[in-house]
């Protein structure tokens, strides 16, 4: 069965959240289903610039004390396109009792994304600054065609997120600022799968000791689908804390903070064949009790994470940057569904704690156009083939960016970015047992290619 997400919340409130933002979220830019997109400057700085660069009130997102190193008040908006393409070669995939699960279609998954960002700020007097940014910090979109080698473990997969965080700044003194931000984190989520209902049929007819049918639908094993769709949405809350430090004229250092986040995600699940046997089979088994349209419930957290970064202006033309991320990906150890039936799926994800580090340069051409460029690499938190999944076909990543900012005044920046996202290659190794997880998914093997190019372009404008 898929994995279980929500659909309970006032719909005029998601409309409005959804329809200022529409924020819909691609993994392969970052591990995990991380997004960093939020800035046009930091992307193009590779991410560098992330914590302790503060060059406009859009950094909010990263360090909530970013918005104390800008005078009097601020907006900023900003978009991000995300092109991932990844492709599954040299796969295999058979049912537990042998059958090949292969039809002929594509193997490939990536979907574009686009990402959206917004964030305002104003001084209140000498010491305080409040500020409000509203950002996707997580997010998912992968699909596969129905028939493809792997669709008893995944066909779509989506989670978008949107973080509404109201920020307040406080000066302590001329060179310390101190932050502390409120997240309200609202998710969405649709998941699919197929479903092998012959297999499925065959195993019933065998436990009830009907040979002859349990025979006749093994001949017909991945070739009589169902299919499974799961939607839901919830809101979660937490903080982010942040500080930054003007070490001399030149440097300056930064540290944040993003809590985790628990979401309970409360929501529905239907199913369908549009076969005969695989209909037949359907029905039987909802007779039964079983694969019946309904709801559930599934936990969810979105993970913490940890930056640290330094800007240093070398000569009046160049800054150097470099940033360190730490993210909690080891609260995703795994995700059980549980259903009104009173069963449930679980999916084991068993993912690692993982680092991410870049550096970058600007370089200023004249007063109104900067240069900016970096390199990043980035851990994936999935620790092996077996808990690499075709939702998230993650891996090992490293990043190349370059981008420039124009100055028409010395209140209206508009920046562009563009990064390029070389990922290692993923092995993936679902093995199917009685019993076990994989059982009615059946075994899946091969190796993921995957790369995604980034582009961002944002604005901002001082009053």
């Amino acid at each position: 069965m898929p994995r279980h997400m929500p659909h309970h919340v006032n719909r005029l409130t998601i409309a409005i959240a959804l329809a200022s933002t529409a924020l819909i979220a691609g993994q392969a830019a970052a591990s995990g289903f991380q997004v960093r997109e939020q800035s046009a400057k930091t992307l193009a700085n590779a991410l560098s610039n992330a914590t302790a660069g503060a060059e406009d009130v859009s950094f909010m997102a990263y360090n909530p004390a970013a918005i104390g190193n800008i005078d009097g008040s601020q907006v900023a908006g900003g978009v991000a396109y995300i092109d991932a393409s990844f492709e599954l070669q040299d796969a295999e995939a058979t049912s537990l009792g042998g059958a090949d699960y292969d039809l002929g279609g594509s193997r490939q998954g990536g979907e574009s994304a686009v990402v959206p960002s917004f964030a305002a700020k104003t001084q209140l007097n000498e010491q305080f600054d409040l500020g409000l940014a509203i950002y996707a910090p997580y997010g998912l979109s992968t699909k596969y065609d129905e028939d493809w080698i792997g669709r008893y473990h995944a066909v779509e997969t989506e989670l978008k997120t949107i973080d509404f965080q109201p920020t307040l700044n406080y000066r302590a003194s001329e060179r310390l600022n101190l932050a502390v931000g409120l997240r309200a984190q609202y998710a969405d989520a649709t998941l699919s799968n197929s479903l092998d209902l012959a297999s499925l049929g065959a195993r019933t007819a065998q436990e009830q000791g009907n040979l002859a049918q349990a025979q006749a639908l093994s001949s017909q094993a991945g070739r009589a689908d169902g299919f499974a769709e799961v939607t839901g949405d919830d809101w979660g809350y937490g903080y982010t804390l942040g500080a930054l430090f003007q070490v001399t004229d030149k440097t300056r250092i930064g540290a944040s903070y993003r809590s985790e986040i628990d979401l309970t995600l409360d929501g529905e699940v239907a199913y369908s064949s549009d076969n005969a046997t695989g209909q037949q089979v359907l029905e039987g088994a909802q007779a039964q009790g079983r694969l019946r349209d309904g709801g559930g419930t599934a936990d969810l957290t979105t993970p913490a994470n940890l930056n640290l970064g330094v800007y240093h202006q070398l000569t009046d033309r160049l800054a150097l940057m470099a940033n360190a991320e730490w993210t909690e990906w080891s609260s995703f150890d795994e995700l059980v569904v549980e259903f009104e039936d009173g069963t449930n799926s679980t999916t084991t994800e068993n993912w690692d704690d993982t680092w991410a580090f870049s550096v970058g340069a600007n370089y200023a051409l004249n007063q109104q156009w900067l240069l900016r460029a970096g390199l990043g690499i980035d851990e994936s938190p999935v620790p092996s083939a077996e808990f690499r999944t075709p939702r998230v076909p993650d891996a090992d990543r490293q990043w190349a960016t370059f981008g420039t900012t124009w100055m028409p005044s010395p209140e209206l920046g508009i920046t562009a970015g563009y990064m390029h996202v070389f990922a290692d290659d993923g092995g993936i190794d679902q093995r199917a047992a009685i019993g076990n997880e994989n059982e009615s998914k059946g075994n899946l093997s091969g190796d993921y290619e995957v790369e995604a190019d980034v582009f961002a372009l944002s604005v901002d404008y001082r009053f």
